[in-house]
């Protein structure tokens, strides 16, 4: 029994430690792979527009998870009238926020870090409820990613970036 416990013992301590390095060098997602930490500059001055996000055609989410260790994957962006916006496909059969692990974190949660180049934002996340703001984002979105639709039969999700 003693060596049982040894062994638990050290096992959570390999747990404390890795999750130690990694709070210290972030873990940024790469392609579809999530991560955890997101590294970067942080930036805490207010931005009057973001259309400077025109040029990277993914920029990185950190949420916050109900277990206290972050959450962070690649997503798009897009500017409209010089504000940041993301936007997301929710295939047929699935229902925002329970769809993707992020959605349900933001839904509980609103605050989120962006990685834009190797700059860092703390913002909060609005969905966009209004028909003339969500219009004005597909036509920005269309633009962006001429190549990207909405699943038959699904829905786009539009969050509003805000300043916290």
């Amino acid at each position: 029994m003693k060596t049982l416990g040894k062994i638990i013992v050290g096992i959570l301590v390999c747990l404390v430690l890795a999750l130690l390095v990694l709070r210290v060098t972030g873990l940024n997602p790469k392609g579809r792979r999530p991560g955890l930490w997101l590294s970067g500059d942080v930036v805490t001055t207010p931005v009057a527009d973001w259309s400077f996000t025109d040029k990277y055609p993914n920029i990185m989410i950190q949420t916050r998870t109900w277990y206290m260790i972050p959450h962070s994957v690649t997503i798009n962006c897009l500017s409209a009238n010089g504000q940041l916006y993301l936007s997301t496909a929710i295939p047929a059969g699935l229902q925002y926020p329970h769809d993707r692990n992020w959605h349900a974190n933001v839904a509980r949660d609103p605050h989120a870090r962006l990685k834009i180049g190797n700059q860092l934002y703390d913002r909060t996340l609005s969905v966009v409820t209004d028909p003339a703001e969500k219009a004005a984002v597909m036509q920005a979105r269309e633009k962006k990613y001429p190549q990207l639709k909405v699943p038959a039969n699904g829905t786009l999700v539009v969050f509003h970036v805000l300043d916290n």
